[in-house]
């Protein structure tokens, strides 16, 4: 069995996972058992292009799943994109809290970001960051609500959605696997300045020195 049975996102009635129960202990299990691996950072090929599909839920995907909690944890992420550490791979985990302060954990493969009705599309313009383009900050406007549709780590259907700051790490881990990171949605003014912050700052966490 790839995945234990406290791993796994229980669902309602209308298809979208449980997120918010035993956070803790879920995320504790993934991480103990992962390896923490380094950030891959803005200018490394496998972030600036689409991940592959997941084809095969194995061991192997419930490993890298437990590393990717692993890295996280260490670099002190609320989300992490597979390609974040070099895995050419759609895959992202999360331990992100909403605006409320209610905590969401979970994992999502082969995500795919919902086009929103017009009702449900209230811009937000707050701060974003991202580990791969570390110690740097930028305001971004995006959707107050988002809805990821993918599978789990066993390959069975999911729908993931938040509000606020978690939407926001939804959106912001699935643009990652298909090779956007925040920083391309910036101004070029912005983007020059994310990029400056990023030079003169020093990461906390371990990085892959681009070649």
């Amino acid at each position: 069995m790839a995945q234990q049975e406290t791993d796994e996102q229980t669902q309602i009635n209308d298809g979208f996972v449980v997120d918010t129960e035993d956070c803790e202990a879920r995320e504790l299990a993934h991480s103990e058992r992962g390896t923490v691996r380094p950030i891959t950072v803005v200018g490394n090929p496998v972030l600036h292009r689409e991940c592959k599909d997941v084809t095969e839920f194995d061991d192997e995907l419930a490993k890298l799943i437990d590393d990717m909690f692993a890295s996280q944890k260490a670099a002190e992420g609320v989300g992490l994109a597979a390609n974040q550490i070099g895995v050419d791979l759609k895959v992202f985990v999360y331990d992100c809290p909403d605006d409320e302060g209610v905590r969401h954990t979970g994992v999502v493969v082969n995500p795919v970001l919902q086009e929103l009705p017009p009702e449900l599309r209230a811009l937000d313009e707050s701060n974003e960051g991202c580990l791969s383009v570390p110690t740097a900050y930028a305001e971004l406007a995006r959707p107050d609500y988002a809805e990821v549709h993918g599978q789990d780590a066993q390959g069975n259907p999911v729908k993931v959605r938040g509000t606020g700051y978690f939407a926001r790490c939804l959106q912001h881990e699935t643009d990652h696997l298909y090779g956007f990171l925040y920083i391309d949605k910036l101004s070029k003014r912005d983007r020059k300045d994310a990029l400056r912050q990023m030079e003169e700052g020093t990461p906390r966490y371990e990085t892959v020195p681009n070649a």
